[in-house]
């Protein structure tokens, strides 16, 4: 299968020069590396050649990695009913540049831009409606940044007596805690109770 992924990642760069970076087959599957302004391109071309029909649009998801200067990795995963494979494109994306809508390549990308824009904050232009589809309104913030406090920003409730939902800022009850929003990694440069013996030796 390995040999057939190689030669059919071959066959897409040769058809994409300067919009495919790179190729790569692992663990039987296969991952199309593309420059994030030609990725209508890139997906129209795996829509319309015969040799791919990548015609089912199967999702969009994204990935946050901090540390790098393009921070996230949109990714789109199709598959080929006609030749029973599956690929996946990535693109990089940072913070202001935005990535190209492929609504018009597959139109089923809206709302999965949208969630990725919601959560990530990933920007895509010519999108017809580029707003927020699972949080609530005039929430702050992108929960799936790796930044993004475990607590969040604010609480949200029912309030009874206004008859309506309160937004009010995070009250967290456990005294004992402080949530200095560290990697748990890093470590506190505080003790917690409990950890006396352990800090001291």
């Amino acid at each position: 299968m390995s040999e057939a992924l190689v030669t059919l990642g071959e066959e897409i760069k040769a058809a994409l020069p300067g919009a495919v970076t790179d190729i790569v087959v692992a663990f039987d599957e296969i991952t199309v590396l593309a420059e994030a302004a030609e990725i209508v391109r890139v997906l129209k071309t795996l829509y319309d050649d015969q040799r791919f029909r990548f015609v089912n649009f199967t999702d969009i998801a994204g990935a946050d990695y901090p540390q790098r200067e393009k921070r996230f990795e949109v990714v789109y995963h199709l598959l080929s009913p006609r030749h029973n494979r599956r690929i996946r494109v990535k693109v990089q994306a940072d913070e202001a540049t935005p990535v190209p809508s492929v609504i018009e390549v597959f139109p089923a990308a809206n709302w999965y831009e949208r969630e990725a824009y919601d959560f990530y904050g990933i920007l895509f232009s010519n999108h017809p409606d580029l707003r927020r589809i699972l949080t609530d309104y005039g929430f702050e913030g992108y929960p799936l940044r790796k930044d993004f406090p475990l607590t969040g920003f604010v609480e949200v409730r029912y309030d009874d007596e206004q008859k309506r939902v309160v937004y009010e800022p995070v009250k967290l009850n456990q005294e004992f805690r402080n949530f200095d929003f560290l990697s748990p990694w890093e470590g506190t440069e505080y003790v917690l109770p409990g950890d006396e013996k352990a800090k001291t030796a």
